[in-house]
């Protein structure tokens, strides 16, 4: 049996995991979970980045008490953030949370130097206010000291992997999520870079997912009592990760890793950026093994969370699945909403009611009825994706696998094979941490491809059909 240890963060909470292979089976297991929290500061959204990391050596220390002895350890998280390394190692500019409002109306100036559609042109990234560009850019219109102080950018399963084996690189899953990438070239647009006036010189070096960073720094080898286990650069995206893991057969599926966020796409060998993928907004992203991931980000979940948490605070909690049946009880909803205008935090089930009456559709007036609206909404939404997966690469797409935890939502995945008339198939669950592990023991040359990772988990893991 070889272990490996994958650390996986969402933007909900985060995970130590232990992956065991053995006999061409993987299995998994929760060392140590921990939540993952946004700090409110008086200048921003931030993540709480030294947190995270503490959570992550306790989870290292749960492994070094069970005495195993792991062949390699690796990070993935959500894309588009990044700290920011000083000359000596520092950090001296925390990573900031994606729906920080500084980067509200940032894209709109950044086109102003820059039209939109040459933005769209070198990178293939959807154009999102959340991207690292416009980040980036909204430091750079504010005169950030952080940023004239900056040394190195590293996306947070690179700052995290630096943290870990002091080496600063640029894993391309994580760094294709930043619009300032190049798809063809496989390269940072350092053009683009300059032409806005910022220091190409703090981007990394770049490095394929499943290459080794190093091994654990020597304190944390022993505070740990796990030894100088390598750490290897994973598909450091958690969606790269989960991809890595969909255990689908042939060229007609797509996939969908459904959780906060929703990312819809198709694997590729090459990438798509031509007019119509700038029109439909489709973003191409770098998967493992020199293959492009095409897909469409959609807000997901997140809506749902959010109407979770305003309910708690008025002092009702529900489990997920406490939502899912209120769902299922309430019936159909009376129309659909677009998930992607509830991108920004704030009191969800009142701007749902707020949004339906704005656009002449009855709000929902329960619990229940609400969740049911975002799952229909959700499953809507999907449908109008897959038409433009289909449209953009000419071939027929029969198969949805779902992967992540939304696949437990049994009542969405029968929305979408009904809204879509495909074949879904839920499953795995944890396919991020799957992935994790698989892209390491690539690396590590245990296993010996893509191909054979996703034998590896259609052996392991249940799935679950629904059809039309």
């Amino acid at each position: 049996m070889s272990d490996y240890l994958a650390v996986d963060l969402g933007a909900e909470s985060g995970r130590v995991m232990l992956g065991s292979l053995a006999g061409q089976r993987l299995g998994l297991e929760e060392l140590h979970r921990f939540p993952n929290q946004p700090v409110q500061l008086p200048a921003g959204l931030y993540w709480d980045a030294f947190r995270l990391f503490y959570e992550i050596v306790e989870g290292l220390r749960a492994a070094g008490l069970r005495k195993l002895a792991p062949k390699g350890i690796g990070v993935d998280t959500w894309g588009v953030d990044f700290g920011l390394v000083g000359a000596d190692g520092t950090l001296v500019g925390s990573p900031r949370h994606y729906r920080d409002e500084r980067n509200i109306g940032v894209p709109e100036r950044l086109f102003e130097r820059v039209p939109r559609a040459e933005v769209f042109g070198c990178t293939g990234i959807q154009i999102m206010a959340i991207n690292s560009l416009y980040q980036l850019y909204s430091m750079r219109l504010a005169d950030s000291p952080a940023l004239a102080a900056a040394a190195k950018l590293l996306f947070i399963p690179d700052l995290l992997g630096y943290w870990l084996s002091g080496a600063q690189r640029s894993e391309i899953t994580i760094a294709s999520t930043s619009q300032f990438y190049n798809p063809r070239t496989r390269r940072f647009e350092t053009e683009l870079f300059e032409r806005l006036g910022m220091p190409s010189k703090i981007l990394a070096e770049l490095i394929e997912p499943g290459e080794q960073l190093g091994t654990l720094l020597p304190h944390l080898a022993r505070a740990s009592g796990l030894g100088a286990v390598p750490v290897y650069a994973t598909a450091g995206h958690d969606t790269a990760s989960a991809v890595a893991a969909v255990p689908g057969r042939g060229d007609d599926w797509c996939y969908i890793s459904s959780g906060t966020w929703s990312l819809m796409g198709v694997e590729l060998p090459h990438p798509v950026v031509d007019e119509r993928c700038y029109q439909l907004n489709f973003t191409n992203e770098a998967g493992f093994g020199g293959r492009t991931r095409l897909l469409k980000n959609i807000a997901g979940l997140w809506i749902l969370q959010e109407c979770r948490r305003a309910w708690m605070a008025q002092g009702e909690t529900f489990t997920y699945q406490e939502l899912a049946a209120m769902a299922e009880e309430s019936g159909p909803a009376a129309g659909v909403i677009d998930p992607d205008d509830f991108l920004q935090p704030g009191d969800m089930p009142a701007r749902i009611v707020e949004w339906c009456r704005s656009h002449a559709l009855q709000p929902p007036r329960t619990k229940g009825e609400t969740c049911r609206l975002i799952l229909e909404s959700l499953a809507h939404r999907y449908r109008q994706v897959l038409q433009g997966l289909e449209s953009l690469t000419g071939h027929k797409i029969n198969t949805i696998h779902i992967v992540g935890g939304g696949s437990r939502n049994r009542l969405l995945n029968r929305l979408v094979a009904s809204a879509t008339g495909c074949k879904v198939v839920a499953g795995p669950v944890e396919a991020t941490a799957a992935g994790n592990v698989l892209v390491q023991a690539i690396g590590a040359r245990e296993v010996a491809s893509l191909e054979a990772a996703r034998e590896i988990v259609r052996r392991s893991f249940e799935i679950e059909v629904f059809e039309p």
